[in-house]
């Protein structure tokens, strides 16, 4: 591969919405490139007009800000998330279940592989955010650790 097809293959990787591509040519040649996920999410802000019209009519409101705390683990690479390691086996983790870290929590299929998934943090699985057989993508959260 030439320098103009890999830059080609870098601007085309950019448009698309892959976020990671491992490629191995037949001369040996192997090409990895990832990107980072960022999500921009914009927030139209109506709170201006009801705390105008409050302080017209003098009432007077609380807004609760929820702090997320905990640790995500998220998906090292693109492939199918299984909870199980066979169709009839027990989940590795569920709702409540105590981690340590290293354990295995999940199985990411890629390219007929399975990769088991090792949790990053000890503690509580307080959250799944995907099903099982569900494709994920480099990033995706999975659990969520607290």
């Amino acid at each position: 591969m030439n320098y103009e097809e890999i830059k080609k293959l870098m601007e085309d990787m950019e448009k698309s919405t892959l976020t990671a591509i491992n490629i191995e040519l037949p001369d040996g040649t192997k090409i990895s490139m990832q990107k980072d996920f960022k999500k921009e999410v914009e927030v139209v802000n109506n709170k201006q007009n009801e705390l105008n019209i409050n302080k017209e009519d003098n009432v007077s409101k609380k807004v609760e800000v929820k702090e997320e705390t905990g640790n995500i683990i998220k998906s090292p690479m693109v492939g199918n998330f299984y909870i199980k390691p066979s169709p009839t086996a027990e989940a590795y983790v569920e709702i409540g279940s105590i981690v340590e870290k290293g354990d295995t929590v999940c199985i990411i299929e890629a390219m007929k592989l399975m990769n088991e998934i090792e949790s990053e943090f000890s503690g509580k699985i307080t959250e799944i955010f995907v099903k099982d057989g569900d494709t994920v993508e480099y990033g995706t959260p999975l659990f969520k650790v607290e």
